[in-house]
């Protein structure tokens, strides 16, 4: 195990990998699988927004706040 290493794994590498899984699974098995993998990307940004649109709004709540609390310290 002293010899293998990731850092090894070159092109001709992942080609190799690439025909191995397409003569294993077909390429029309694999399109779907593509398609379900881009459905639940597609799916995971659109509710990955939601929570970040809200966490914009809290945090413009919340520099107004400090920068409110700031002017009050100074007077």
């Amino acid at each position: 195990m002293d010899g293998i290493t990731l850092a090894a794994i070159g092109w001709p590498e992942i080609v190799g990998i690439i025909i191995v899984v397409l003569v294993i699974f077909g390429a029309g098995r694999l399109a779907g699988v593509g398609k379900a993998l881009g459905t639940g990307v597609r799916e995971f940004r659109q509710e990955a927004r939601k929570p970040g649109q809200e966490g914009e709004e809290d945090e413009e709540a919340a520099v107004q706040q400090a920068s409110a609390a700031s002017s009050e310290e100074k007077a």
